[in-house]
């Protein structure tokens, strides 16, 4: 921590000043907007919080230079320099990814033909967003105060902070070299220009699956070393968007990047090859990685054939039609009795128990006690400082969960959306009943363990054929708890920079209720005024990728709820071994680790942690050439040169994560806004988009979805055949009935 986190602290430095909440409040209306329009669009674009954090710093010193020192009510438009606790109080308040309620409204509209008011949208969105606030701050004496509790992503943005401002402290590193300063914009710089490379002129280099170039005929290399639909057995890219796809690995701790790799190693790249190539749960009949859902045509599945008029599901209608079959490394073969099953799923059930588990057995104690501790009672540095400041009293979080209870249930007994009040309820005591075991997690590791997939699972047995509510629930069971964390994390953030509390508070809270509004208004616009919004060939490719993961999602959990109660129990396909027992051995599997750790406390064991299923939890879309490069260079930053060059490692690390990642943000921007947007990505259509360099990683079956094997469903045979032209793209196709 003391590598990118000062120890010292001015009270008396202006925070909560007019031009620090004009700042804010303008970019929790412009960037959560601006990603909104592009987050429905492919290939998207977002403009990050740390392009909010470098463009903030230059805004901030020229309104410190040229803003008069005129008084509002009191208030001081410029009270003097621009400071760094302004800057920090700024950029906490941008909400730069779409708010997880809006998808929602996204899948009503697309799946399932619903526009309901701005009013439910609002109500929705807000309550989704809030109500994580309250179970965050109540959960602050245990996530936040403790100095355990580091959360490596932040050092990262603390580490950018005092290099802006300047700031220097003792102890850091060496004195040769180059500054600290100099060093960031030496490497900014060689990233947002390098990034022009994979990025745009040879941008084979961001996806180097060049096995695939020597055999692009070859469905089988595609299936493993393809990039897209493929398990990226290739392993290389040279693209830091590729590489921190997942988080900097110059943040994250090598022993909890081990462990995410161990599990992708041997669930991906282990288990489903074997369980694919023997064509196990007809695995061969499908793509090996697939986002999308298929009918037993090979077609997209049409959702609407299944449903009543009440968008609720109708298991004749489901019988009629098809199956619903998807990759294995999404989520099943297909979601039919006896016909298959979840793969990933068994990984979820064990993190669901083993993540309580986990925190029992190794952090019980620690809960124990910061839980009846003050912040003044904490042991280091930072909590003495920081309690100087007035906290926020435990009421205003009361307010702020009540408010956003109502308006949760509001929105969900004014509208005809199937969920009753009392799932509400079941859904928020698995967030409060995670937040602390998940969040202490997060907080050593930087890797978050994933309930989206348990949330559906019980509310899909709990309420089975209502697609709408699985998709609410699980948005108030996991999203809450994430927002929680979200917030947590930037309590945490504050409490690196000696921000008090009480100005934090209002400005997450109020900003987050203005990027929520930004949001909901600019969807829907674009659903209003784009043409053709969420088809696969939409003009301006705004195809909406990420609603068609969330509405697919919501398919399957409202129809495995549907099925036979043995569907979990007795199942021919696993001759008698129930996933259920994931969930036994997931609650023992620490016990083991525990156990080692305290007869051999020096071994590796302690290191195992329920993060190791974590290396399933984002395929799709992510794929090997994302997981693998990213272990290899925390392998070479978080454990060699940490080791090795100890003096080097404190000085430089977060400061060039911090540089590689700002560089390439403003990279992306300048590339998209000023030569792939314009004229409908035409700009260099036939010069430089289309040499070899650029068309290399697309002339092959990489970006294709189809199977490996002649496949007969449902009396139709299906086959894979290549399309005309001079690249080997392939498509699927019905052939003839057969007997």
């Amino acid at each position: 921590v003391r590598c990118a986190v000062s120890n010292t602290d001015d009270p008396l430095m202006p925070v909560s000043t007019l031009r620090a909440w004009v700042l804010g409040l303008t970019w929790s209306l412009i960037v959560p907007g601006i990603n909104q329009f592009f987050f429905f669009r492919y290939p998207s674009v977002e403009v990050t919080g740390i392009v909010a954090q470098l463009i903030t710093y230059p805004i901030g010193r020229a309104a410190a230079a040229y803003l008069p020192c005129w008084n509002f009510f009191g208030l001081k438009l410029n009270p003097g320099p621009f400071t760094i606790k302004e800057h920090v109080l700024i950029t906490a308040t941008v909400g730069q990814t779409s708010a997880y309620g809006t998808d929602i409204i996204a899948v009503q509209r697309v799946f399932y033909s619903q526009n309901y008011s701005f009013l439910y949208q609002w109500f929705l969105t807000i309550s989704t967003q809030l109500i994580g606030f309250s179970i965050g701050g109540i959960s602050r004496h245990i996530l936040v105060e403790p100095p355990s509790m580091i959360w490596p992503t932040n050092l990262v943005t603390c580490a950018l902070f005092n290099t802006l401002h300047s700031e220097h402290y003792a102890g850091i590193g060496n004195r040769g070299g180059f500054s600290r300063e100099r060093y960031f914009w030496l490497a900014f710089t060689a990233s947002f220009v390098w990034y022009f490379f994979p990025g745009y002129l040879f941008q084979a280099l961001s996806y180097f699956s060049w096995v695939t170039w020597i055999w692009p005929q070859s469905p089988t290399v595609a299936q493993l070393f393809g990039y897209v639909n493929g398990l990226g057995f290739s392993v290389l890219t040279f693209d830091w968007s590729q590489i921190a796809y997942i988080g900097s690995p110059l943040a994250t701790p090598w022993w909890a990047q081990a462990n995410v790799i161990s599990g992708f190693l041997l669930f991906i790249w282990l288990v489903v090859p074997i369980l694919h190539f023997k064509n196990v749960w007809y695995g061969l009949h499908m793509p090996i990685l697939s986002r999308s859902a298929f009918d037993n045509t090979m077609q997209t599945y049409d959702v609407l054939r299944i449903l009543n008029p009440d968008s609720t599901f109708n298991a004749t209608k489901y019988d009629e039609y098809s199956p619903l079959y998807l990759s294995l490394s999404f989520a099943a073969i297909t979601c039919k009795p006896n016909e298959g099953y979840p793969f990933s799923f068994g990984s979820y059930l064990f993190h669901f128990t083993a993540t309580l588990s986990h925190s029992f057995l190794f952090f019980r104690k620690q809960i124990w006690v910061h839980a009846r501790r003050s912040i003044s009672e904490q042991r280091d540095i930072h909590s003495r400082l920081m309690s100087q400041y007035p906290p926020v009293p435990e009421w205003w979080y009361l307010i702020i969960f009540i408010v956003s209870f109502l308006l949760g249930v509001l929105s969900i007994e004014l509208w005809p959306t199937s969920m009753p009040v009392w799932a509400f309820f079941l859904a928020l005591i698995i967030a409060f009943t995670y937040v602390i075991p998940v969040g202490m997690i997060q907080a050593i590791t930087n890797q978050q363990v994933a309930l989206n997939v348990i949330s559906e699972l019980v509310i899909g047995y709990a309420l089975p054929g209502r697609p709408i509510a699985t998709m609410m629930f699980k948005t108030w069971g996991y999203n809450s708890m994430s927002q929680a964390l979200t917030f947590t994390s930037d309590l945490k953030l504050a409490h690196y920079m000696k921000i008090p509390p009480r100005p934090m508070f209002f400005a997450q809270v109020i900003c987050s209720m203005c990027a929520a509004t930004a949001q909901l208004g600019v969807q829907t616009w674009l659903f209003d005024h784009v043409s053709d919004i969420c088809q696969s060939g939409q003009l301006d490719r705004f195809t909406c990728q990420n609603t068609e993961v969330f509405g697919v999602a919501s398919i399957i959990a409202s129809i495995s709820g549907t099925l036979p109660a043995n569907f979990l129990v007795d199942d021919d396909i696993f001759s008698g071994v129930t996933l259920l027992y994931f969930f036994l051995i997931g609650a023992l599997a620490p016990i083991i680790s525990w156990l080692i750790d305290k007869k051999y406390p020096n071994s590796f064991f302690k290191y195992v942690n329920p993060v190791i299923f974590n290396g399933t939890q984002l395929l799709p879309p992510a794929t090997g050439i994302n997981y693998v490069p990213w272990a290899i260079v925390g392998f070479i930053f978080q454990y060699l040169i940490r080791k090795r060059n100890f003096p080097w490692w404190t000085k430089y690390n977060y400061v060039l994560s911090a540089a590689l990642d700002s560089g390439l943000a403003i990279s992306v921007i300048i590339i998209y806004f000023a030569l792939q947007y314009p004229k409908n990505g035409t700009i260099g259509k036939n010069t430089i988009l289309s040499w070899w360099g650029n068309t290399v990683s697309v002339c092959n079956f990489s970006l294709n979805s189809c199977s490996t094997m002649i496949m007969v469903f449902k009396g139709i045979l299906y086959w894979c055949r290549r399309a005309g032209g001079s690249c080997h793209t392939a498509t699927c196709r019905g052939s003839f009935w057969v007997s």
